[in-house]
């Protein structure tokens, strides 16, 4: 394994745990790590920077995957504007280790609480809104996470290079 192997490889073992954490950038973390392993392996604008550019293009995409299955999410389910901002809300204090399950029920009672009283919808919708924009988090949150594998297998496999191992 080369340093940048195992720069690269430290830095999305980082993301990847990021992408379950809404308020870190897991995206650009891993962005970050491939910049950097790519030029502690010394940068060669052929092939590198057309593999920076394009990966840089996938992260701007990856990077609205859950925005984009919130909406889809909240709109199939009758969901609001509120109700995703209510959902992202909740999810941030979600963190707190002190909320059991809170990755999941931050959102959902976020999305639920801004549908209640702040679009002051009856309960019956205002839950079904609420559980639309939770399926939209967690398909957004499944995409980013197959997404970042993917693209961390790929980078691991481009930085492998068994002649420039730094364990003999």
């Amino acid at each position: 394994m080369s340093l940048a192997f195992l720069a690269f490889l430290v830095v999305w073992l980082l993301g990847m745990a990021a992408t379950f954490v809404p308020a870190l950038p897991a995206t650009v973390i891993i962005f970050a790590g491939t910049v950097a392993a790519t030029l502690i392996d010394g940068f060669q604008v052929w092939p590198d920077l057309p593999f920076l550019t394009t990966f840089a293009v996938i992260a701007v995409l990856i990077s609205m995957v859950d925005n984009v299955a919130s909406a889809w999410g909240a709109r199939k389910y009758g969901g609001s504007k509120q109700a995703v901002w209510g959902a992202v809300i909740g999810g941030l204090v979600g963190i707190l280790p002190v909320i059991p399950f809170g990755l999941i029920l931050g959102p959902l009672a976020g999305a639920l609480i801004a549908e209640l009283f702040i679009v002051r919808k009856p309960l019956a919708e205002a839950l079904r809104s609420a559980w639309g924009t939770l399926v939209g988090l967690l398909t957004g949150l499944a995409a980013k996470l197959v997404l970042h594998l993917l693209i961390g297998l790929y980078e691991l496999w481009r930085l492998w290079d068994p002649a420039r191992s730094l364990v003999g």
